[in-house]
């Protein structure tokens, strides 16, 4: 399943908070991006936040790996999780047989 993780403010919270923990939160999501949990790590052009693509057999499994990263351990970030499905358009576009090619 692929799952869209989007990070959330946690209130109150400050950059300097966040600065201990940066260097082990990259070296943690190498990791789950070498275990392909993580597939794609990105930020919001309009806002600093990160967006991950993430690929688990769940939603509990990917709450589990981003619970193992040091700032959502540490309660200092969280993701909101949005599990994603393949899209079915073109099916109704091109499902017509007499729209294919049969050799």
């Amino acid at each position: 399943m692929k799952i869209l993780a989007i990070e959330k403010d946690k209130p109150g919270v400050t950059p300097e908070q966040l600065q201990p923990f940066l260097k082990e939160e990259s070296a943690r999501a190498w990791e789950l991006y070498q275990d392909g949990i993580l597939r794609e790590l990105y930020f919001r052009a309009d806002f600093p936040a990160a967006v991950l693509m993430m690929e688990a057999a769940s939603l509990e499994e990917a709450e589990k790996a981003l619970a193992t990263l040091p700032l959502v351990r540490e309660g200092l970030v969280a993701f909101d999780l949005i599990p994603l499905a393949p899209y079915p358009g073109f099916a109704r576009l091109f499902a017509s047989s007499d729209l294919f090619f049969t050799p």
